[in-house]
């Protein structure tokens, strides 16, 4: 029964997204666990392959949370092979200044920082990391993705359904002032929609708040853009998909990446997951992980 198991193992820096990464494998139906001691895997994994086909897909959380037990997972990984299990190691990582402004956010104090510096921390978290990042099936750099990118990404790869041989189409907000997003297939300029930079109390938000979303959503011009989009990407989608491409990108442009772009990717996104396609909707430019 251990060669009938989906064993997936998340790990990575504090602040990366594990938490979130989590909930997305629960939701895929996956057995989980967070923060599970190494050294119980390889009992946890033999109860698992004795359920009698219950919990045949599993997800579970080891980080350096659990202190010292983390030593012993290159160990419980060793136990687990010779017992003829596989697993998946999904490693999250994100860069140094993001992760310093999430702990900052959040008040939270890093589980490494013995002195409240929040850099030491993360640099002793990343050498401890190092070798197993080193056996990663997949590593995520979450410094650009919000929560809605992440979890397109874990359902394309980790989904049990036949999706996963269609298209993936990824959609991309980003500003031009920060230039354009080199691999993008199509991009649309969104520059000529009302602005709700130019409003004080939208100013300071995103696309991704109702505010904003409804403010450039309410216009004439707005729908109008909308419906030759959405026309446009209902021709063209099948078409690349004919040719066997496998991924389709296309940028969604605005001036700063933080309002209009944010808003109609989010829409565009909606459309072609009711299309049926595999979709991921990454904002590159945003200021906060959502």
């Amino acid at each position: 029964m251990a060669e009938s198991i989906r064993f997936v193992i998340i790990t990575g820096q504090s602040g990366a997204g594990k938490t979130e990464t989590i909930r997305c494998f629960e939701d895929l139906g996956y057995f989980c666990v967070d923060n599970l001691p190494p050294v119980l895997i390889p009992k946890f994994a033999e109860l698992c392959s004795q359920s009698e086909g219950r919990f045949n897909r599993i997800a579970l959380v080891v980080d350096i949370r659990g202190g010292s037990f983390f030593d012993d997972v290159f160990e419980a990984l060793e136990t687990l092979e010779q017992n003829g299990f596989t697993y998946e190691i999904v490693f999250l990582e994100a860069r140094e200044e993001v992760l310093i402004r999430r702990f900052k956010e959040s008040r939270r104090k890093h589980p490494l920082s013995q002195t409240g510096g929040i850099s030491d921390g993360i640099a002793a978290e990343k050498q401890k990391l190092e070798q197993i990042r080193g056996k990663a099936s997949m590593i995520i750099d979450t410094s650009d993705l919000d929560v809605r990118g992440l979890r397109d990404l874990i359902n394309r790869n980790y989904e049990s359904s036949p999706q996963q041989e269609k298209m993936m189409v990824t959609v991309v907000s980003f500003g031009f002032k920060k230039g354009l997003p080199l691999d993008a297939d199509l991009i649309f300029d969104v520059r000529f929609l009302p602005n709700p930079f130019y409003v004080e109390s939208l100013k300071e938000l995103d696309g991704n708040n109702a505010q904003v979303a409804n403010y450039v959503l309410k216009w004439p011009v707005t729908a109008r853009f909308l419906t030759k989009l959405f026309d446009f990407i209902d021709f063209l989608a099948p078409q690349y998909a004919k040719e066997g491409k496998s991924n389709l990108i296309i940028g969604i442009g605005c001036t700063g990446g933080q309002h209009r772009s944010i808003t109609i990717a989010n829409k565009l996104g909606d459309f072609l997951r009711a299309k049926g396609y595999l979709v991921a909707v990454n904002h590159r430019d945003i200021k906060n992980l959502n």
